[in-house]
């Protein structure tokens, strides 16, 4: 006997659709462990601090708090906010078009040649004003130098061929009374790197560089629509910055770009070989490695290492050499540090 057919449940209306929501991609935990800038920014404290701040909070797609860093102004007035909340950098601007820098990955730089100082210190990074540093190429907003003094209470001066730059740092060290802490000096030869910038009785532990990565301005600007395109910016309706973050000639370009720029450097540090313990230099693209390499065997470096960064999805390095041996600078550490550390307790 057939069973009789069940009745069919009546269907279900499906559901309608919940959009996706867009999930925000992991970054890497990359930043130096002493580096400031872990983790969100809490944007309702630096609008605190820095009330024009709110006029540019925008939420990304993601549903954060963030800026567009597609507009110049924007990002000015964010690095403004950072020096002030985290650095104590109550004043701080920039000529329009002069390289606005990305300040976590500045930090980092700093702090991993903290370390450096530290390996050939027994560990300890040493600290005040018994440390001076010579940034080459200091630009309008003497980045370094504010977070150097900062973190670490070093003395630096900057150096730069570009006079306007220095007037604008100028005014940042003034504004914030630290004329003593950080020096500025105009290298008169724009041909030259470090030839006739330092005095014969002046002595440095470290050098640091950021320096012109593109060989011309086609490139820079190349570069740059590149970047808009990843960051899906680059909408034809709008009108971008030519270059992001801004930059000058002597900033972002020169004749032979980053290899040539950073092995003029190196060819020219053993004239400082005696004042200065640590060079070191950005150097943004990995394939340059190789020449700046052969130039430091050329240049009868000692040591040298290629140190790795990493902020988010951006990979960056820099090389440091010396000219002094693993005696040499243990007793370097003793004349220089030792004496300020005791003082310290």
């Amino acid at each position: 006997m057939t069973a009789p057919n069940k009745p069919k449940a009546p269907r279900k209306k499906p559901k309608p659709a919940t959009p996706a929501k867009a999930v925000e991609p992991r970054e890497k935990a990359s930043l130096h462990p002493r580096n400031r800038h872990q983790g969100r920014y809490d944007f309702p404290q630096l609008i605190k601090g820095c009330p024009e701040l709110g006029r540019f909070v925008i939420l990304n797609p993601y549903g954060k708090e963030s800026i567009d860093f597609a507009d110049p102004t924007a990002v000015r007035v964010f690095n403004r906010a950072l020096l002030k909340a985290f650095y104590g950098i109550a004043h701080w601007d920039i000529p329009t078009d002069f390289l606005c820098p990305p300040v976590p990955g500045r930090a980092d730089y700093v702090h991993f040649l903290a370390d450096l100082l530290a390996e050939g210190n027994e560990g300890v990074i040493p600290r005040g004003a018994a440390v001076r540093v010579l940034d080459i190429g200091v630009g309008a907003n003497c980045i370094y130098p504010l977070i150097g003094h900062s973190d670490y209470r070093w003395q630096f001066l900057g150096s730069d061929i570009n006079a306007t730059a220095l007037a604008a740092a100028k005014a940042i060290v003034q504004s914030n009374g630290l004329n003593k802490a950080i020096g500025l000096r105009l290298q008169g030869n724009p041909k030259h790197i470090l030839s006739g910038l330092l005095e014969s009785t002046e002595r440095f532990d470290l050098t640091m560089c950021n320096p012109p990565f593109h060989a011309s301005l086609d490139e820079a600007q190349s570069g740059s629509r590149r970047k808009w395109r990843a960051l899906g910016k680059a909408d034809p309706k709008r009108k971008l910055p030519v270059l992001n973050f801004g930059g000058q000639a002597a900033e972002l370009w020169c004749e032979g770009g980053e290899a040539r720029f950073v092995t003029q450097l190196i060819s020219e540090s053993p004239q400082l070989s005696n004042q200065v313990l640590w060079f070191s230099t950005l150097v943004s693209k990995a394939s340059n490695l190789p020449a700046i390499e052969a130039a430091l065997k050329k240049a009868g470096a000692l040591e040298s290492k290629v140190v790795e960064m990493s902020q988010g999805q951006k990979q960056s390095r820099f090389v440091a050499w010396t000219f002094h041996s693993k005696a040499q600078q243990q007793a370097w550490a003793q004349q220089h540090w030792s004496a300020a550390q005791k003082a310290q307790g």
